[in-house]
């Protein structure tokens, strides 16, 4: 049977709630703009599922699409969960916020970290509506 812990986070508590190490160390380096740190908390082999884009596989790869798709961003993570998984590896979901100059969007985290503890994938998913992407897009007549 896998055991869930829920957390909450909140400005009194802070990161300092993820269960994890390497997922607080992710949300720490991100909103530093320490992006190859970042990538350093993954496996060798790590996998970063990012919205529209096509899997982004290994350390340098990540560090590489985090300099030029996140610069600017902030994370906001707010509430979560963690279990261990039937092969040892702990799954630790996150639900908050990323914050760029221009907007904030609902986002959910979902990370895999093995035993070493590395991260082995991060998927970000988008929590927002169609109608509320195409919100964040300026509409360009043609």
């Amino acid at each position: 049977m896998m055991a869930t812990t829920p957390f909450m986070l909140t400005e009194a508590i802070g990161l300092s709630a993820i269960p994890e190490p390497a997922v607080l160390g992710y949300f720490e380096t991100f909103n530093r703009g320490d992006f190859e740190a970042t990538a350093s908390l993954f496996d060798a082999e790590g996998v970063l599922y990012a919205p529209f884009a096509d899997p982004i596989v290994g350390k340098s790869a990540i560090a590489t699409y985090l300099k030029t798709e996140a610069l600017g961003m902030k994370l906001n993570p707010q509430q979560g969960m963690s279990q261990t998984l039937e092969d040892g590896n702990i799954q630790v979901q996150v639900n908050g916020l990323v914050q760029t100059a221009v907007f904030s969007v609902n986002v959910g985290w979902l990370f895999i970290v093995n035993s070493q503890p590395a991260i082995v994938s991060a998927t970000v998913k988008l929590l927002a509506s169609p109608q509320e992407l195409l919100s964040l897009r300026p509409f360009t007549k043609f």
